[in-house]
């Protein structure tokens, strides 16, 4: 979009340069004035506020985030939902230390950290969860076997929620 004040001669190789800019770069608008002649050129970004809006809003509702997902999202989340308070109160759960999103595998092509029924050692990575672009590991607190595992993949979790369980 490109609008001037006074001059109605507008240099479009200077507009498209600037479009050129806001493709390349991260920007979302570059503004520029030349004498009497003021030029604004802005884009509408799509893909990374989506990522960002979907946070925040998932987050507060936890239960419309999972319920796109057809099949794996809402069954977990019954037995999560009506079990969470004996999950929590369970000597070997480990509980999420911020509010944040899960991921259980250091990256989307990798091998998930741990699986139900592995083993696992102290101080071992069983999955992250991100705040705020900061992926924190949340490791196993003692050793032993992985029994539950009460969280999915990119689930938004909150303060104190239990994200599994070590017998």
């Amino acid at each position: 979009m490109a609008s001037t004040t006074s001059n109605p001669q507008v240099d479009s190789k200077l507009v498209r340069e600037l479009a050129d800019i806001l493709n390349d770069t991260e920007l979302t608008e570059i503004e520029v004035e030349k004498g009497e002649l003021r030029i604004r050129v802005a884009r509408e970004v799509t893909a990374a506020p989506a990522i960002y809006a979907s946070q925040p809003m998932s987050a507060p509702a936890a239960a419309p985030a999972p319920a796109p997902a057809p099949a794996p999202a809402s069954a977990p989340e019954t037995p999560a939902s009506s079990g969470a308070a004996d999950a929590k109160s369970h000597p070997g759960a480990v509980t999420s230390p911020m509010v944040g999103t899960v991921y259980l595998r250091p990256s989307p092509e990798a091998e998930q950290f741990k699986k139900v029924g592995d083993s696992v050692k102290e101080g071992e990575t069983i999955l992250l969860v991100e705040a705020m672009k900061t992926f924190n590991p949340i490791t196993a607190t003692k050793s032993g076997t992985l029994t539950e595992l009460l969280v999915d993949d990119a689930q938004p979790v909150e303060y104190g929620e239990a994200l599994f369980i070590i017998s």
